[in-house]
């Protein structure tokens, strides 16, 4: 049943490209005229792309709807922002300029001459006017600028900071662990004996977003061309700086298209070269990249015509493109050059069609269904990536079949008129292999088509034979065994999450600050918001206090906080006044009754939605420490957010939810697994599907599925092996590895079930005669669309090498020895067709000139072209 409906799908899909094809040869210069056409109209679009791109990083790289936006949504809305700044109390980043100031020699930063230099920089920055002032714009706490602890603490005067008794992490009620890094204590004493770094913090009030932008601009330019001083280095940082910089990456990588597009048509190329001045392919070989750049043209200007986002990882597309649409011409050559000479142009090409488009389709199929899976991420530069290069994968086959197949028909008509490639002017037929440069059109006269490429000729007389032998076949499954093993190990040393320094370009000052804040301020971590929601809950009623207290103490025991710093808690400090000030915070209206007045007077105003004589909702603060890799920051999240859930199991239930600005940014690992997850095993279900419905052998569309099993088990362990975590960014391209494994293993799979060889050796080596040389030039041209990648400055468009290498190459690795030597095990899968057809053969008259059956099929091609 399974073969009747893979027949039922295959002969006629095979059927209608033979029709088009001959359409197409008939026809050459209106299809190309029309794709030349298509192409200019849609590339119009790119007047939109400056308006449709989007680069907002909280956008782009975190979960849509992730738990911490609803968390920001509630708290934004509970506890409107305050005139009196907090930056604890932020539910953003806050608008801000920062500085870190270390040693230049990575010496005690605790010195009369360092903080000299310190106190004068801190004056520069204040200095700034960029048509306003720091202190019009500044963050206000009871009407005076924002200021750094550490410079309060020494009153401005450099000489104080030897004799000041600085106790850590708290001075005088101060926090210091985001002001003081790399911190010694004395033995056996909370005070500071030396520090590697200084932290200052310049906050701006939110609201005056224009002038900020402004100002902030006038720090980066001061900081740009400060000097160093002979005794600190400083580094910088707005709250800006990462979004600009990300901005910056797109254009880093803009001077590598014209590098690629040079590669690829110097490998396309020369691949297609010959020294037969009329069989040579040059022409073919350059509209195939002009065709893929078409491809590319039209696809992306629609889907601005449409309104698509413009995401900054769609820039490295193009190169992907590139490389999947000489992959796929490289395949219609090869079938060309597979029909016989003498035949006419749209035959032959009906012929290639014939051979090569069910082959090209169901690759194609496969990748634009893996990208468009690649749209239940819930990442919008994913989405936007997938939704790009799923539309220009199918492109470039269209562009493909009419507008490269026109080409091929124009390159055939001058091949069957025997004029030279390069004046087109007639030249003498070549007789037998004689090569000479003012002759040409050379054929095998007992085949009647073109001499086989040298490397076509390696692989079936030399490379088939050779792996077929049993030691070799031996030696093959070791190899595997250790790849197998090897990628295994990787998968489990993989690392989760976007390191946000490396949305920045390298070298770039962003880098430098993040560096130093990971090397000297990672003692603490985020002060995380517990936010009670609870609008009934009675904080009065002492039952009710002790079980928050054992939430609040169970906070404190998670191996990520801090337990020596108490919870920053209002309820705390009000129970304590009411007992000094003589009221009883036992009563539900003697608690309310002094709690307006406390609020006030405490700073505690800002913690606690007290409207209506009832107390909507409140927070308290949680320090956490020790968070120095991205592993920490997930479990810190997920052992904050496991803790919120068992406050809410005790005796007394606390509805309560955590959040910090960071957590935005932290969300991805808990999303990032599960999406790759679902996303390989829909993808590869779905491949599963359109193999068993285009493979004409069942159990062979099983070793399709097997393929992408294990190139994905591959890619993932030695990408974790060479230094690429699992964020938004490789997911993309572990999508992308499902649709390039099924290429390679679908071409050499179908080629396997279709020979009309007896014995399972001889169709591994037959497959391979017939594919080894194009599955070579695939792997080639798509790593060339790439390879220049791996020259980028930024960390995502380098990453995108990196995969994109590990997946062609064990995929093409997969599809020339793997593949074909596990297929040789399975004697069963072949195509029962080529029986029927020994058979029938044995019951009619032989013709005269035998059609041969190349390429991919075993079905023989009608030599005439078929009715329309």
């Amino acid at each position: 049943m399974a073969k009747c409906k893979t027949d039922c799908i295959e002969r006629p899909l095979s059927l209608a490209f033979e029709k088009l094809g001959c359409v197409v040869g008939r026809h050459p210069c209106v299809f190309l005229l029309v794709a030349l056409y298509v192409a200019a109209a849609l590339g119009a679009g790119f007047v939109f792309l400056q308006e449709r791109e989007a680069n907002d990083i909280e956008d782009q790289f975190t979960p849509i709807n992730g738990p911490a936006k609803l968390e920001r949504a509630f708290v934004v809305e509970t506890f409107p922002q305050s005139e009196e700044f907090s930056q604890l109390r932020l539910t953003s980043d806050g608008t801000y300029a920062s500085l870190i100031i270390t040693d230049l020699h990575g010496e005690n930063i605790l010195t009369v001459p360092a903080f000299n230099d310190i106190i004068e920089l801190d004056r520069q920055v204040k200095k700034i006017t960029t048509g306003n002032t720091f202190e019009n714009l500044c963050a206000k706490t009871k009407g005076r600028c924002m200021s750094n602890a550490i410079l309060d603490i020494i009153n401005y005067n450099a000489t104080e900071i030897v004799s000041s008794n600085i106790t850590y992490p708290m001075n005088n009620n101060m926090f210091l662990g985001s002001s003081i890094g790399g911190v010694e204590l004395k033995p056996d004493s909370s005070e500071i004996s030396s520090a590697k770094a200084v932290r200052l913090f310049y906050f701006l009030d939110e609201e005056k977003t224009k002038e900020n932008s402004y100002w902030l601009d006038g720090f980066l330019k001061l900081l740009s061309n400060y000097t160093e001083r002979k005794t600190v280095h400083v580094s910088y940082f707005t709250s800006l700086s990462r979004q600009n910089e990300f901005e910056i990456n797109s254009d880093s990588v803009i001077p590598l298209f014209s590098a690629t597009y040079a590669l690829a048509i110097n490998i396309s190329v020369l691949s297609c070269l010959r020294l037969d001045c009329v069989r040579t392919k040059v022409w073919v070989a350059l509209f195939g990249v002009l065709s893929a750049g078409m491809a590319v043209l039209a696809s992306f200007g629609l889907l601005l015509f449409c309104g698509m986002p413009f995401a900054m990882t769609v820039a490295s597309a193009p190169f992907l493109i590139l490389g999947v649409g000489v992959d796929d011409m490289f395949i219609m050559i090869s079938c060309w050059q597979k029909t016989e000479v003498h035949k006419a142009v749209e035959v032959r090409l009906a012929e290639t069609y014939k051979e090569a488009g069910v082959s090209i389709t169901i690759t194609t199929l496969t990748d634009v269904l893996a990208f468009y899976i690649g749209l239940l991420t819930p990442f919008h530069s994913v989405q936007s990536f997938c939704m790009y290069t799923s539309t220009a994968l199918l492109f470039c086959y269209i562009f493909n079949i009419i507008f490269f197949g026109a080409c091929l028909a124009l390159n055939g008509r001058r091949e069957k008129g025997n004029r030279h490639w390069l004046t087109c002017m007639k030249v003498p037929e070549a007789s037998g292999d004689a090569i000479a440069c003012c002759v040409g059109g050379a054929y095998d006269r007992n085949t009647r088509k073109e001499f086989e490429m040298p490397m076509d000729s390696f692989f079936k007389n030399y490379y088939g034979p050779f792996l077929t032998r049993v030691w070799v076949k031996v030696l093959v499954c070791l190899i595997y065994a250790g790849y197998l093993a090897v990628g295994i190990y990787g998968c489990f040393q993989i690392q989760e999450g976007l390191d946000l320094k490396h949305l920045a370009v390298d070298g770039s000052y962003v880098g430098d600050y993040y560096d130093k804040e990971d090397e000297f301020f990672s003692d603490f971590g985020p002060n995380v918001m517990l936010v009670i929601k609870d609008e009934h809950f009675q904080y009065w009623n002492p039952t009710v206090r002790e079980s928050l207290d054992l939430c609040l103490e169970n906070f404190q025991n998670l191996t990520l906080a801090d337990s020596d710093l108490p919870p920053i808690s209002w309820l705390h400090v009000y129970v304590q006044y009411g007992m000094n000030s003589g009221f009883d915070v036992d009563n539900e209206t003697q608690f309310k009754s002094h709690l307006t007045a406390f609020l006030n007077y405490s700073g505690f105003s800002q913690d606690v939605n007290f409207t209506n004589n009832q107390i909507q909702a409140s927070r308290m603060f949680v320090q956490s420490v020790n968070i120095r890799t991205a592993i920490d920051e997930k479990n810190m999240l997920n052992a904050f957010r496991e803790t919120a859930v068992e406050c809410g199991k005790l005796q007394t239930p606390i509805d309560l939810i955590v959040y910090h600005p960071a957590f935005i940014y932290f969300d991805q690992y808990a999303v990032i697994i599960s999406n790759t997850i679902q996303n390989l095993v829909v993808a590869t279900c779905a491949m599963l599907v359109i193999s068993l419905l285009l493979i004409p052998n069942p159990l062979c569309s099983l070793w399709v599925t097997f393929s992408i099993a294990s190139v994905i088990v591959g890619v993932a362990g030695f990408m974790a092996l060479w230094d690429v975590s699992l964020d938004s960014v490789s997911m993309i391209n572990l999508v992308i590895c499902i649709g390039f494994s099924v290429d390679f293993s679908a071409h050499i799979s179908y080629a396997f079930v279709s020979s009309e060889k007896t014995s399972v050796n001889e169709k591994a080596t037959d497959a391979i005669t017939k594919l080894g040389y194009p599955i070579v030039q695939g792997a080639v041209s798509t790593i060339a669309g790439v390879v220049v990648l791996a020259a980028a400055k930024s960390y995502i468009f380098r990453t995108f090498f990196k995969i994109m290498f590990l997946v062609i190459l064990f995929g093409a690795v997969h599809g020339i020895v793997f593949i074909p030597v596990f297929l040789t095990f399975l004697g069963t899968c072949s195509n029962s067709r080529v029986k029927n057809k020994q058979y029938s053969d044995t019951n009619k008259p032989q013709r005269t000139v035998p059609v041969m059956d190349h390429a991919m099929k075993v079905w023989c091609t009608d030599p005439d072209c078929p009715s329309l």
